[in-house]
Formats: structure tokens, C-alpha cells, sequence
């Protein structure tokens, strides 16, 4: 499967999962496909999904993470003298790092709202780790 036919899986899975959907089409352009896919994600609530959607999720955004470039911690200068605390402006999406802290809403869950250009929305599209139980 290439990168173009992983996308379209994608948005293919994602819509079977709810009858509200079940009208959507598929866009042709690869931009609004994307959008299409960001915003199926971004509604998505936190629910079980198999194992071959992780695995496609995970090479797809790991090459779109790819081309946009990574940004590692040996590229930054901590800002205390332990050398623990880094600050960084910028797209923090693109930081190769373990962990990135996020605001959270008082239910401590993300935005709901599809292609909303809030940081709870750009966080899980980019970040390719996943949890598992």
C-alpha cells in the first residue's frame, strides 16, 4: 500500500465506524483528503481500534513527520543549569522528543471541533506513539 492508498484506507475506516458518515465521499485532492482525515480523527472518540489501523496510522504519519523534518533535544540548549528544562518556541509537533505537555480542557479531554486549529487538534494528527493496554 502506498502512502496515498494509506490515507484513503484511513478515511475508509474511519467512516464505516458511525451511520452519520455514511454520505461522505472522498475527496480527489490529496489536501482535502487530509483534512478530511485530520477531521475524522479530531472527532474520533477514545474507543478500541484494531491493530492494522495503528500499524498503517503509524508508517503513514511517521513519513508525513518525516518530510516535515524533526527537531531533536541535542538541537536545543536547556534553560537551567541541571540541563533537564528546555524551552521552545515553535511547532511543536515537529519535536523528536518523549514527551510534550498539553493544555487540557476541565473534562481533561481534547477539542472536538473538526480541523480546529487549536493545539489539542495538531497534537494527535503529528505524534505518531500510541497507547496500548
Amino acid at each position: 500500500m502506498n502512502h496515498e492508498e494509506k490515507r484513503v484506507w484511513m478515511i475508509q475506516q474511519l467512516l464505516r465506524e458511525d451511520s452519520y458518515y455514511k454520505d461522505y465521499q472522498i475527496p480527489n485532492e490529496e489536501q482535502e483528503q487530509k483534512n478530511l482525515l485530520r477531521a475524522l480523527m479530531n472527532v474520533r472518540l477514545p474507543k478500541p481500534i484494531s491493530e492494522e489501523f495503528l500499524t498503517i496510522q503509524d508508517a503513514y504519519l511517521s513519513k508525513e513527520n518525516a518530510e516535515q523534518g524533526y527537531i531533536t533535544l541535542e538541537e536545543l540548549e536547556p534553560v537551567d543549569k541541571s540541563g533537564q528544562l528546555y524551552l521552545w518556541q515553535g511547532d511543536i509537533t515537529r519535536l523528536k522528543v518523549d514527551a510534550i505537555v498539553n493544555a487540557a480542557n476541565s473534562q481533561m479531554c481534547g477539542c472536538f471541533q473538526p480541523l480546529h486549529s487549536c493545539i489539542d487538534n495538531a497534537i494527535p494528527f503529528q505524534i505518531t506513539h500510541r497507547f496500548t493496554s
